[in-house]
């Protein structure tokens, strides 16, 4: 049982812990090693404080008042729900999509509650207590999203603050949507600048040469006689660091719920597990989602990616007080999509792919419960 936990807070940690800092390294403020430490160290000071606050949460997702308590506190059950949960999201990282670890147990609780006990599980609790908030939270975030970065944009033209393109310049020609900032001199509005490295040596500004294909914009100006893209920066590491803070104190819970009803395991100790089995899994299987998170669905800048973070945060932590079970996943996937709808940036195949994902999360990880409880009761 404590195996089939520890697998369950692996896959968590797999698909789910880079997603607070996509951002960061979408939008190149991170490098993915900077980015990925920076989650782990966040995502375990999240664990740690769900030891003192997750307690509703271990309740909520240990299957009490779902099924009768006799089922809820068997071994047989609950290595049914973790297991079936895991495959389903281990399935998905395999993949490259990030899917919810939450949408997974839930599946994964009704798939051997039903094979357990048939028409006694209580499905009209199962969607007051869980499938609303589950539905309703990403798109309450991309709402808030699309409505929040036109005032961030808004408020930063009010302080005068510029945005450029940085333009590095390789041995490749690299097309750069212009206005164009070479070193901090700005070009006037035109049609796309193609650069090569013998052009560049007889331009009349200083063009730095280097091996990024890559355009990368920065913010000129100083708030309050700070730099602007130095504060933007220290906001974005904060902000992403709540997501993964915020994420790891909603998820740890449900991860280990089922564990510390079936008796097996003690709600600190549990707790304590499924934390450092997340870490380790984030650092292990993060790439494939990472990539996706960060590229695939949206092309992201600092503005952006901080916006987005700023959501999640909020979203996740508000929930997480109120022991309400969203998924980090889709307020996380809902705070890009919302931001990558505004600026036209959004990649639609690629969220639908992520979409169609989140729809057979649930009756995957209902299936795969299913087998194993009739496998192993």
């Amino acid at each position: 049982m404590l195996l089939a936990a520890a697998f369950l807070a692996y896959a968590n940690g797999a698909n789910d812990n880079f997603k607070g800092v996509a951002t960061l390294y979408g939008s190149g403020t991170a490098s993915y090693r900077r980015a990925l430490a920076w989650a782990t160290l966040t995502t375990l000071l999240g664990a740690g404080a769900a030891l003192l606050l997750g307690g509703a949460l271990v309740a909520a997702f240990g299957g009490k008042g779902l099924v009768p308590d006799a089922v809820a506190r068997s071994e047989a059950f609950a290595a049914s729900v973790a297991l079936g949960a895991a495959l389903t999201v281990l399935l998905a990282t395999r993949l490259g999509l990030p899917v919810s670890t939450t949408h997974a147990l839930v599946g994964a609780l009704v798939g051997a509650g039903l094979v357990a006990v048939g028409a006694g599980v209580d499905l009209a609790r199962l969607g007051a207590a869980f499938v609303l908030p589950l539905l309703l939270s990403p798109c309450l975030a991309l709402l808030t999203a699309a409505a929040l970065y036109p005032c961030l944009r808004w408020a930063r033209r009010r302080l005068d603050v510029t945005e450029h393109t940085c333009l590095c310049v390789g041995p490749a020609r690299v097309l750069v949507p212009v206005p164009v900032s070479v070193v901090g001199v700005a070009a006037a509005p035109g049609p796309t600048l193609a650069v090569t490295s013998e052009l560049a040596a007889a331009l009349p500004v200083e063009v730095s040469v280097g091996e990024q294909v890559q355009c990368v914009r920065r913010y000129g100006g100083r708030v309050l006689g700070v730099s602007a893209q130095g504060l933007l920066d220290a906001l974005h590491y904060l902000s992403a660091g709540a997501v993964c803070f915020a994420r790891a104190l909603n998820d740890t819970p449900k991860v280990v719920g089922i564990v510390v009803v079936s008796g097996t395991l003690g709600a600190a100790p549990g707790l304590a597990l499924a934390g450092v089995a997340m870490a380790l899994g984030g650092l292990v299987g993060s790439r494939r989602v990472a990539e996706t998170m960060s590229r695939r669905a949206a092309t992201l800048n600092p503005g952006s990616g901080f916006a987005a973070n700023l959501v999640t945060s909020a979203l996740v932590l508000g929930a997480s007080g109120l022991a309400v079970p969203v998924s980090t996943t889709h307020v996380s996937c809902g705070g890009i999509f919302g931001i990558g709808a505004v600026t036209g940036s959004a990649r639609w195949r690629v969220v639908a792919q992520i979409l169609l994902a989140w729809v057979t999360t649930l009756p995957l990880g209902a299936g795969l419960a299913a087998v194993v409880y009739r496998l192993v009761a």
